[in-house]
């Protein structure tokens, strides 16, 4: 029997899908930065967009693998 998985499984779980949605956004529509919030902050360059591109794929890989080890870990737990 597999052992209950821990809070933090869910947390990073949560975290990797909120990342990867805000990643595929910023990807799919490149302009919601300026409507939602009123403001063109790299002047049109893009730049902003591409940054957060770049963090949310990192932000999304870390925590993908943190709640791989935390799977993995709960089914080690029980052998």
């Amino acid at each position: 029997m597999r052992q209950p998985l821990r809070r933090r499984f869910w947390a990073d779980v949560i975290l990797a899908s909120v990342s990867t949605a805000l990643l595929v956004l910023t990807v799919v529509w490149d302009e919601w930065i300026e409507i939602m919030f009123h403001v063109d902050p790299d002047a049109g360059s893009g730049t902003l967009e591409w940054a957060i591109v770049g963090v949310t794929l990192l932000l999304t890989l870390a925590f993908s693998m943190l709640a791989r080890l935390e799977w993995r870990k709960a089914a080690v737990q029980i052998a």
